[in-house]
């Protein structure tokens, strides 16, 4: 069986291997801030170049309308949008993609700190932004 190796997929899976390490440890029940805190310390034990609350601002044509705030960008190349809900539902995926088409990542990781832990994966290229 062939492997495939999809873009950041090392980087991904660094960052998987954190959300389940962090999982793991405290379960599920706190608010996503806690997380957050948890997987910055767990992504700086792997090494991994972090920034916590990261300002995006966002345009209409060229005025600024508004700004969001990634909970967390790993080494300039992914941006992680922590939740700590029953379940991912399709607004969570949106938020994660409006964060890709406003910045120049074109990779995104959905982590899910619910009762069963959810991960998602979204990719938007620079030609789809």
């Amino acid at each position: 069986m062939q492997r495939i190796n999809y873009l950041y997929s090392n980087l991904s899976n660094k960052i998987l291997r954190a959300f389940y390490n962090v999982y793991n440890t405290l379960g599920y029940g706190f608010l996503e801030k806690v997380y957050e805190n948890a997987m910055m310390i767990e992504l700086k034990k792997l090494g991994l170049q972090c920034l916590q609350q990261y300002h995006i601002d966002v345009f209409y044509e060229d005025e600024k309308v508004g700004d969001y705030f990634a909970d967390i960008i790993v080494e300039n190349k992914i941006i992680i949008e922590l939740k700590a809900a029953e379940n991912l539902i399709d607004e969570h995926e949106a938020q994660l993609v409006n964060y890709l088409r406003a910045t120049n990542i074109e990779v995104g990781l959905l982590l899910n700190f619910g009762k069963i832990p959810q991960h998602k994966r979204r990719v938007l290229t620079e030609e789809y932004k």
